[in-house]
């Protein structure tokens, strides 16, 4: 894989969705991501649906959302054999993700201090529901426990007495997000240390984490925010609104673009409940059924093309399947297609980032159980001949390595490899490339 991590090794043991979707963030980024699963069945996702799709109905759409770019090998770390290959895994990476319960890697035989003692430059990213401490820090969480009780089911919803679960994941998702860019500091911070270290978060701490102006509004302010429905907590307008055929959205941030609106919808701008954006939100109720009366004589496409003439921000509401249809989300790489070993060609969400002057990316399908068993061992087997266990005789700031079947000798001599191709074909070509290069 290219990248900005494109020498570093990732050792994934989460499963389900706030783990795995942060290591995806880091093989999008060029990491090479080894996925290790238990052989009876791998990650739980994998049986997440509907929707299920293939010849035998049987392979998760859910599965396949966090889990592009990775190799799955299958352990079973309670036995010996799975505990001996893991340990080998660990001295030969950069980081190392989990997100078991509190205490159950060290049931395992692996704590902290033993993973630091294999590999002291090992990165450990570490996630869970409420915190590894405190007076509820072994307790589990699942995404629908977390956003009730990080306030954020409180703050979406028609009303303060109807708090709604928010339709994504998201407390899962940031968890996986905030642990990736945790990694990347803690990875920038060996360059000048030669040591990893754990990075903790969970659940809770993610929701929390982007309370922003909802949170001060209580520590601060002393004021409980509530939820609001479409409408936001502290500026008007700016929500959704019906038309003649349906919702648009309208955000008017600032006095300069109400004084462009509300002509064109026969209000005075400098009426005094409306003139600024205190009164504004002060008589909210009233100044939504004032632009709704009129908004509702014409259709959604009618206003969306005056108001964009205006320079006032709006926009439609648009279905999962229009936002993949719509050409803008495809110019931005937000759709990438991979060659999936059993379902061949399929489009999946892409990666947030672009990188300036980079070619697009290459990428790996979502793997399927153990596909990568026997690929893996022999990259291990190869690695552990041609350089020290992580953290023994390597000096701080040396990369951890390019991923299976490149030397560090291949990549100077050579520049950026073409990337591999995306299905089995293209992982079976790879490594045949890979024992050429090695002799």
């Amino acid at each position: 894989m290219q990248g900005p991590l494109s020498d570093i090794v990732v050792l994934d043991l989460s499963r389900a969705l706030a783990g795995p979707h942060g290591a995806q963030m880091l093989g999008d980024l060029g990491a090479m991501v080894i996925k290790v699963e238990h052989p009876g069945g791998g990650d739980e996702s994998r049986g997440w649906g509907p929707p299920f799709v293939g010849p035998q109905g049987d392979i998760s759409t859910y599965f396949l959302a966090t889990n592009r770019n990775k190799r799955s090998i299958t352990l079973d770390l309670k036995s010996e054999e799975g505990a001996a290959l893991l340990t080998r895994l660990v001295r030969q990476s950069d980081v190392l993700i989990e997100n078991f319960r509190t205490g159950v890697l060290d049931r395992l035989g692996f704590p902290v201090e033993h993973l630091h003692e294999l590999n002291p430059r090992l990165v450990i990213l570490s996630i869970t529901g409420f915190g590894h401490d405190g007076p509820e820090g072994g307790r589990p969480g699942y995404d629908q426990i977390a956003q009730g009780e990080a306030g954020l089911m409180s703050l979406t919803g028609p009303s303060p007495d109807e708090p709604y679960r928010v339709g994504a994941s998201v407390a899962d998702l940031l968890a996986g997000i905030h642990g990736a860019y945790g990694v990347v500091a803690a990875l920038y911070e060996r360059e000048r240390t030669g040591r990893g270290k754990v990075v903790r978060t969970s659940l809770l701490a993610s929701v929390v984490g982007v309370h922003s102006y909802h949170g001060t509004a209580w520590t601060v302010g002393r004021q409980v925010p509530v939820a609001a429905g479409n409408h936001h907590a502290s500026i008007a307008p700016y929500g959704a609104f019906r038309c003649a055929d349906g919702v648009i959205q309208i955000a008017v941030a600032n006095d300069a673009q109400w004084s462009r609106l509300a002509p064109l919808l026969g209000i005075d701008p400098a009426t005094p409940k409306y003139a600024v954006n205190r009164e504004r939100r002060a008589h909210r109720d009233e100044l939504i059924a004032d632009m709704e009366r009129a908004l509702g004589v014409h259709d959604r496409a009618h206003w969306l093309a005056v108001l964009a003439e205006a320079g006032i921000p709006a926009g439609a509401v648009r279905t999962l399947d229009e936002v993949y249809a719509w050409e803008q989300t495809r110019s931005q790489d937000l759709v990438v297609t991979v060659d999936h070993p059993v379902l061949g060609p399929i489009e999946l969400p892409g990666s947030p980032l672009r990188f300036d002057g980079a070619p697009p990316a290459e990428h790996l399908p979502p793997p399927a159980l153990g596909q990568d068993d026997q690929a893996v061992r022999e990259w291990l087997a190869r690695r552990e001949e041609r350089r020290p266990a992580a953290g023994v005789e390597e000096r701080p700031g040396a990369g951890a390595g390019p991923e299976p079947g490149r030397t560090a000798a291949d990549a100077a001599q050579s520049g950026p490899r073409v990337p591999e191709g995306a299905g089995t074909s293209g992982r079976q070509a790879y490594l045949a490339n890979a024992e050429k290069r090695e002799g």
